[in-house]
């Protein structure tokens, strides 16, 4: 199984990092240039069932469960699971005196067809994860700031 956990320091209020950062329509933006199209299908109390298009035009669905009072988000890929066999996403807001350690928790297995095993994608997860946090914390902090001097 693959096993991933990437931080990183964003200095802005506890609700404008977690509001922003599950903001799912602006993770084309959040992401760089991974996600092209991110697109909100339902929401029913806490859960949003959402549809990810890739920049290589790859499609799937995935659910996220928003537990704001707790710190957190979870999350799993649907349909189509493949190249995984599951793909289970935990984000941790853990506030510090200095701002909100974004923590992403990535627990999966490949499929046994897919072009990569575990071990290498893990590379490929943490390559991803770290380039995409230091846009996140860009993104907050450049809107925290504007908003605090406006």
């Amino acid at each position: 199984m693959g096993h991933t956990c990437n931080s990183i320091l964003i200095n802005a209020p506890y609700d404008k990092v977690y509001d922003i950062s599950n903001d799912i329509p602006r993770w084309t933006e959040l992401f760089g240039t991974e996600y092209k199209e991110a697109k909100i299908v339902k929401k029913e109390g806490n859960k949003i069932t959402f549809r990810l298009t890739d920049d290589e035009g790859n499609s799937w669905q995935s659910f996220r469960m928003l537990y704001k009072e707790n710190h957190l988000a979870y999350a799993e890929k649907e349909d189509p699971k493949f190249p995984f066999e599951y793909m289970k996403i935990i984000w941790l807001y853990t506030p510090t005196p200095e701002g909100i350690i974004m923590s992403w928790i990535q627990h999966f297995t490949m499929d046994k067809k897919a072009k990569y095993n575990d071990e290498q994608v893990e590379g490929f997860i943490n390559k991803h994860s770290q380039d995409n946090l230091k846009i996140f914390k860009r993104v907050i902090e450049e809107e925290a700031g504007a908003k605090a001097h406006a």
